[in-house]
């Protein structure tokens, strides 16, 4: 695929790897270096590329010529690749997207911006995604459904029709939504957990076989960081 921009990837751990293959080999971006915050700079260089420290982008890699996409996964529930892409645009840079040409996207899906669609995700008509969400590998999105902003969806998850997920919430391996359900922001929905009624904000949902799931706790540590 022809490259037409330049790309600085923030983060250089397994997401940021698998960022890398994902933007190189599928993408019109050419991957150019990998950023961090100071603190956790431990190499200099990773795949041949610069590792820097996030303080040096703008002058290493100015942003008139390049854009930016935050490879964190959900640590802090989500809050560290939020508080790093909106660092990010105050620096000046265009937020990417990747949505895989192996997933089946609907041509009406709204897509927000800084999302990453892996392969195998289906789609359907009138979903709406919202900005800087994460969808793992093999997901099916039902019709009419709306994800919200700051989402990681795992792979294999199924949302059903006309389902509503609340901000910064993260959907475990296998989880399941039945149609009409909606879960508030902030929650933790746990690998293989079958949900069919509404949820509150806040809220962590455990499996325990052969039991059915059950709320864990009502309030949910928000960190702010």
């Amino acid at each position: 695929m022809q490259k037409t921009r330049k790309l600085l990837l923030l983060g250089d751990s397994a997401f940021a790897e698998v960022a890398y293959e994902y933007f190189t080999r599928d993408s019109a971006y050419d991957v150019v270096g990998f950023a961090v915050e100071r603190p956790y700079l431990k190499r200099e260089e990773l795949f041949g590329l610069p590792v820097i420290a996030l303080d040096e982008a703008v002058a290493r890699f100015p942003p008139a010529e390049h854009d930016v996409y935050v490879a964190m996964v959900y640590t802090q529930l989500n809050r560290l690749r939020t508080r790093l892409s909106a660092e990010a645009k105050s620096m000046g840079y265009a937020l990417a997207s990747f949505i895989s040409p192996q997933a089946s996207v609907w041509p009406n899906v709204a897509l927000g911006e800084h999302c990453f669609v892996f392969e195998n995700n289906v789609v359907q008509p009138f979903v709406k995604l919202g900005n800087n969400v994460v969808l793992w590998s093999g997901n099916h999105i039902g019709h009419h459904s709306v994800i919200r902003d700051n989402v990681f969806v795992s792979s294999h998850v199924v949302v059903s029709g006309f389902c509503e997920v609340g901000a910064n919430s993260f959907l475990g391996v296998n989880a399941t939504l039945g149609n009409n359900v909606t879960i508030g922001e902030d929650c933790w929905l746990g690998p293989g957990l079958v949900l069919t009624q509404d949820a509150p904000a806040n809220s962590i949902f455990r499996t325990s076989a052969p039991s059915p799931a059950k709320v864990a706790a009502r309030r949910f540590f928000r960190v702010d960081g």
